[in-house]
């Protein structure tokens, strides 16, 4: 598979051309600590290696493509106190790349210096054009590596075009594998574990703390990690969209939303869902869930591939438009903005809002979220319902369906 992914992208590519993919550092927190290490998600793609401080060079002429790695060599020494580094022989197992193409990251930066000169240029002919993965989400961050790494490359030979690797990676990963999907279902798999012992822990949990707890303790069972940042917010907390504190006391009668998620084979999922803290909603909470579920349901009959992201999150916006005003919240379509405030969905795989150009219509075989709600601050009442779907060409799969979600199923279940 990491085969194929490789020779996906090297078909994309410009002849005599490298491409360069580095696997990343853990950043340095503060003294001698450090924060946790999170392989490139591109660079695991295209390796199946997680591991830090490895790089992935490719090359391409017209009659030829070929891979290597760099990995740390075992040091025993650190290895006494972290653990040893993986072996060529695992690394090549893992990977697919041949072992006779693993070699030690300290010979990198003269094995690229001979593909660029006279002595190695027959392996991919006159090298033109080096691809780095370069990626900036806003002006005012820093380079990550992929975009330091090109700035220096291009100091050193100012004569060599640096294109970017980062748009094709996107859009071959948008598309999801029988394997990606598979991985997913996993993730989403324990999710189900997790949000059931959070429901049975929900009647008698007095802080959001309480369930936060039991998440990471469900995970723990499962040797995995949130996906990302948990969201536990109870009453009004819940209309916060991106609440993190997860430390506040829960109210008898508050409805507690939990978007929480989880990651498998380095997959993620990302699943909403709000249910009631006495086990039974009130009539309010009610008729404000069962507007909210019924627009999850509708998309969820209605999205396929082809359609747009701009398409997507009008209907949602439409439907849930028409909600707030049958729940007597507003008169005007322009002031549904005070009740919901974020788009519908977005896509999911090894990033949680994983890559992928959102100008290009929908494919078959990509997964999205679908998550509409309704934020009602001076009720106390926030509601989100996510699902996580593959799309197919006349409809789509809900992988979440599993997921508790019909108020009789939620009450029975907390009630038994």
């Amino acid at each position: 598979m990491f085969k194929k992914r490789r020779n996906d992208y090297l078909n994309l590519v410009s002849n005599e051309s490298l491409s360069i993919f580095y696997s990343g550092f853990a950043p340095h927190l503060s003294n001698d600590a450090y924060y946790p290490f999170h392989v490139n998600k591109n660079f695991w793609y295209l390796t199946n290696i997680d591991q830090a401080g490895a790089i992935l060079l490719m090359g391409k002429s017209k009659a030829l493509k070929d891979s290597y790695l760099f990995i740390k060599k075992i040091d025993p020494v650190e290895a006494l106190w972290v653990g040893a580094s993986l072996s060529f022989e695992e690394a090549s197992k893992l990977s697919g790349i041949p072992l006779e193409n693993i070699k030690d990251i300290q010979e990198f930066d003269s094995f690229l210096g001979q593909l660029l000169t006279q002595t190695r240029r027959a392996l991919f002919g006159i090298i033109e054009s080096v691809y780095f993965d370069i990626e900036r989400q806003s002006p005012l961050d820093p380079p990550l590596l992929g975009e330091a790494k090109a700035s220096a490359f291009q100091s050193k030979y100012p004569y060599m075009t640096i294109k970017n690797a980062h748009p094709i990676l996107s859009d071959l990963r948008s598309k999801k594998d029988a394997t990606e999907i598979e991985a997913i279902k996993g993730a989403i798999a324990i999710s189900n574990i997790a949000n059931q012992a959070l429901l049975k822990r929900l009647k008698t949990a007095t802080n959001e703390s309480d369930l936060f707890a039991e998440f990471n303790y469900v995970l723990n069972q499962h040797q995995t990690k949130p996906s990302f940042n948990e969201i536990i917010a109870s009453g009004k907390n819940a209309t916060i969209l991106h609440y993190e504190k997860n430390n506040e006391p829960i109210g008898k009668d508050d409805l507690v939303l939990l978007d929480l998620g989880v990651r498998y084979k380095q997959y993620a999922s990302d699943i909403t869902r709000t249910y009631p803290a006495s086990g039974r909603f009130s009539p309010r909470q009610k008729s404000v869930y069962e507007a909210v579920l019924n627009v999850n349901k509708e998309i969820i009959s209605w999205v396929k591939a082809g359609v747009t992201q701009f398409e997507y999150n009008l209907k949602g916006k439409e439907l849930l438009t028409q909600a707030a005003k049958d729940l007597g919240l507003i008169e005007k379509d322009e002031d549904i903005i005070k009740y919901y405030y974020h788009g519908l969905g977005h896509a999911l795989g090894l990033d949680v809002h994983d890559v992928g150009d959102p100008t290009k219509p929908f494919e078959v075989g990509q997964v999205i979220t679908v998550e509409p709600g309704l934020y009602i601050a001076e009720e106390n009442i926030g509601v989100r319902i996510e699902d996580n779907l593959v799309l197919t060409k006349d409809g789509c799969i809900n992988l979440s369906k599993d997921i508790i979600k019909e108020v009789k199923d939620i009450e029975a279940f907390m009630n038994k």
